[in-house]
């Protein structure tokens, strides 16, 4: 086959006609078993079909699929967009300004680095929670977001002005995710000629680009470096995956939310493992559950560790496009084209899937996740349980108080210090958030407030939030609580939860007390919501109001009293909590209205966003004084490509870690601690500790990013007895930050290795957690296993990603710090996947030798890693 055109059809909608590339045609009737999401994929295969790069053998891919229910033939994926957010676009956008330098320095076409297909980048991630509870909080958290953040913001509103196809969604607007579901998104996308009809995919710098999959439209996350080629036109190579089936029968009960219901779907799905697979959701139970609902599940998706959460379309879909305001034509068109190319669902539907798994939603339960995973899931009735537990893990006297100082108060192991209604994973939802609004009315006509030692924020992912909950009252509610605005952004869970009021945080370091977070959002890893918080509990945003209520999560709510009220009454969960039909009720104001008019100005910004000027030009004029945007050094060395096995000998191991290292232990978002590499650099150039802002505010400038690598306060590196970032010096006995004793390791030309155990890398999608690996001088990262977008990142920079042979515990190794390592192919030709020799020398003469397995696995890959990674490969093609 030379071409696919004789697969195009002609659909007419409306006044409208269009082309599209009609799966019927291949004229195999079992491709019609395809889960729908491999149906999107193949369709993308046969409109980028090129008889090179994607040939016939795809099209035979797809029924192998089906007789095996099984991927791994090699794919490359053309997404119809690119999502950015902030922190992970702005370090991309400097890529791209880098590349143009390096263009020009070499006598190219600077504008040939330039997005190919619509890119948007959403302002989102850095609003802080500095003030709370009172009217004034958004004013004075936006205002000091813009003073902090106007070289960035300026760098950006340049990138707006000197790339095509590249649109920035100011600050204060909403959440990356949330506008894509709820404005940007479109379920079947049309070219720019009009012509072509096609299904909306996108690849977003934010690992929770997956909410969208929830309305149907198939995305997931990847870090930047490769959205960054995807975007320069370049396909993201992958794996036809494996697609595990998730079938939903029944109902949710009265009082269970979409938030319980995705943290027992979590739970199963990290027990069942789905690392690097798609999951797509189907059943009669999809019938029950509206899209918003359906977005909360997709969002999770990196939590469960599947690539993306799929729910096909349907007549929910419909309701949701037209609630959101969605014009009738793009409406009718995603009616026609999903029910002519086989994408609708229809009661009964049940695909071939690799294999499948069940869930009665009658069985789901309110529940909360945590202290710091989001798949250990706890029911509320269980939670005082929980936290006993872990207070016990912890040798920690549940009797012990700190004082409170000028509060005449004292605080125990477990009281909540923060309630955050926060994140797209719920604040997307009209039901919860209304429930959380109602629970707050029933608490003020009761007389109940918030425990003084709780730190109290509402940051919603979209202006139509607000609206919907002053127009019913709610929001007045919401702030007799201190549940005030505090911004549009993601906040406490990216770690923006800002200080914690001084009286308090002195009673927590007084004693090293264990106290907790409530937070409506997705993760709680170790270190993330707030350094002096230990126990972080993902829970609905009207559980998040409860808590703030009960002020401990060292109580039953089920069975025991949240408080007592005026009138000296004990009030319980079940005297707050509103029913099915209260929320309806409410949430028959929102309207298409809202939506069409939160979004009908929504490049505009704020006046401080307007105000900012930049000069237009092809390339960024550098500030060399610059403690934000600085130009890094990726392209200074350009690599020769090689065939063979690039041996690695005599590595030395900068750190050893154990399970679930996330990307915020390799490189954290959050504050910048004062006696830190990264805080001596910035006080070095003149920056004062009050002005630090965060780790994730400043990955454009890689000075910071490369002493912030590893420097979680939590990670715990066993070559040394310290929590912390730290490790051995070259001399194997003094103890240095990590940071330093890599300088070291690069002055005496020492290459450098990670090991670690399973599931390394998995959270959030930030490429810093490799770029910043490649900074401090490591070739190789060796792990029994990789999460899938960090391994993507990996290779994409340049670095090997190694895994043990399964057969081979870590402890066999007994590592102790001062080991030469050699990684050593069992073929010298680069091949994916091939196998190679790890061999480890010790100070004593011994020997250890155990097998691996190159985690580079794809020819795509193999190209990119060859000339040192994806962006160094972009720029030797365009000097071909």
């Amino acid at each position: 086959m030379q071409s696919t055109k004789h697969l195009l059809s002609d659909l007419i909608c409306g006044e409208q006609s269009y082309q599209y590339y009609d799966l019927q045609k291949l004229g195999d009737e079992r491709l019609a078993q395809l889960p729908k999401s491999l149906k999107i994929l193949l369709e993308n295969q046969l409109r980028h079909f090129d008889g090179k790069t994607i040939n016939a053998d795809i099209i035979v891919a797809f029924s192998r699929w089906l007789d095996n229910a099984s991927g791994g033939d090699d794919l490359n994926f053309s997404p119809a967009r690119v999502l950015m957010q902030d922190f992970t676009g702005v370090p991309a956008i400097v890529d791209l300004a880098a590349m143009r330098d390096a263009v020009a320095k070499r006598g190219g076409d600077v504008s040939a680095i330039n997005p190919q297909i619509p890119v948007h980048l959403v302002i989102d991630h850095s609003v802080t929670v500095d003030q709370y509870g009172s009217p004034q909080a958004f004013g004075e958290n936006v205002a000091k977001e813009m003073e902090r953040n106007e070289e960035r913001y300026r760098f950006l509103k340049w990138g707006q002005s000197a790339f095509r196809n590249f649109n920035v969604v100011p600050p204060g607007t909403g959440i990356c995710h949330q506008v894509n579901l709820e404005y940007l998104a479109q379920v079947v996308w049309v070219s720019e000629d009009g012509t072509m009809a096609y299904p909306d995919t996108v690849l977003g710098t934010d690992s929770h680009t997956p909410m969208v999959n929830g309305l149907g439209v198939l995305g997931w996350g990847v870090g930047g470096i490769e959205a960054e080629a995807a975007l320069l036109g370049q396909p993201y190579s992958m794996m036809l995956p494996d697609v595990v089936g998730f079938e939903l029968s029944g109902k949710l009960s009265e009082g269970v939310t979409a938030t319980d219901l995705v943290l027992s779907v979590v739970e199963i799905l990290r027990r069942e493992g789905v690392v690097g697979k798609f999951v797509e959701f189907f059943g009669d139970g999809l019938a029950e559950l509206s899209v918003a609902d359906r977005a909360t599940i997709a969002n999770m998706a990196p939590e469960y560790g599947a690539t993306c959460g799929y729910f096909p379309v349907d007549e929910a879909t419909l309701a949701y496009l037209k609630l959101t305001g969605r014009t009738e034509q793009t409406i009718a068109l995603t009616e026609q084209y999903c029910k002519a190319q086989g994408l609708w669902r229809n009661p009964g539907d049940y695909p071939v899937f690799s294999h499948s798994v069940t869930l009665n939603l009658d069985t789901v339960e309110p529940s909360l996740a945590g202290p710091s995973r989001p798949q250990d899931r706890v029911a509320v009735s269980d939670l005082g349980n929980a936290m006993r537990d872990y207070l016990a893990d912890s040798e920690r006297d549940l009797n012990e108080t700190a004082d409170i100082e000028d509060m005449k108060l004292k605080l125990h192991h477990g009281d909540v210090v923060i309630a955050a209604i926060t994140s797209c994973t719920n604040t997307s939802n009209p039901d919860v958030m209304i429930a959380a609004g109602l629970v707050a009315r029933k608490a003020r006509e009761r007389g109940l407030r918030v425990k003084p030692w709780v730190k109290t924020s509402l940051a919603p992912g979209s202006k139509v939030v607000s609206k919907y909950l002053a127009d019913s009252g709610l929001q007045d509610d919401l702030n007799s609580l201190g549940f005030d605005l505090v911004g549009y952004g993601c906040t406490t869970c990216i770690g923006n939860s800002g200080p914690l009021r001084e009286p308090i945080a002195k009673a927590i370091d007084s004693k090293n007390m264990v106290v907790s977070a409530l937070l409506s959002g997705n993760r709680n890893f170790d270190g993330r919501i707030h350094p002096q918080v230990k126990a972080s509990w993902l829970a609905s945003p009207p559980l998040v109001v409860a808590y703030a209520l009960a002020g401990t999560t060292l109580r039953n709510l089920q069975d025991e009293a949240i408080a007592t009220d005026s009138k000296g009454v004990e009030v319980f969960l079940k005297d707050l909590w509103p029913s099915t039909a209260e929320i309806h009720e409410i949430r028959k104001i929102v309207s298409g209205a809202m939506y069409r008019d939160a979004y009908q100005d929504v490049y505009l910004g704020t006046e401080e966003w307007q105000a900012i000027e930049v000069e237009k030009s092809d390339t960024y004029p550098w500030q060399v004084d610059s403690s934000y945007i600085r130009c890094p050094s990726f392209f200074d060395k350009p690599q020769l490509a090689g065939e063979e096995f690039p041996v690695l000998r005599s590595a030395r191991i900068l750190g050893v870690f154990g399970d679930f290292i996330t990307t915020d232990h390799i490189s954290p978002a959050g504050k910048i601690a004062t006696d830190s590499p990264a805080g001596h650099y910035l006080q070095s150039i003149g920056i004062a500790p009050s002005d630090f802002n965060s780790y994730g505010s400043r990955r454009g400038n890689h000075e910071v990013m490369s002493r912030g690598t590893f420097a979680n306060t939590r990670l715990n590196n066993k070559l040394v007895d310290r929590e912390g970032g730290y490790t051995l010096a070259p001399d194997g006995e003094t103890v240095l930050p990590i940071f330093k004793a890599a300088v070291k390791y690069l002055e005496i030309e020492k290459p450098l290795v990670i090991i670690a155990g399973k599931q390394y890398g998995t959270g959030s999608s930030r490429d810093w957690a490799a770029k910043g690996t490649l900074l401090l001088g490591v070739k190789a990262v060796i792990a029994e296993s990789f999460e899938r977008i960090h391994r993507s990142n990996l290779v994409g920079m340049g670095v090997m990603p190694v895994e043990f042979d399964k057969e081979i515990p870590r402890e066999m190794l007994d590592l102790q710090g001062d080991e030469q390592v050699d990684i050593i192919p069992c073929e010298e030709q680069l091949s994916p996947k091939q196998t190679v020799r790890i061999v480890l020398s010790r100070s004593d003469g011994s020997r250890h030798e155990v097998l691996g397995r190159l985690r580079i696995d794809t020819q795509e890959e193999l190209g990119y890693f060859r000339h040192g990674g994806i962006l160094q490969y972009v720029l030797s093609q365009l000097n071909n």
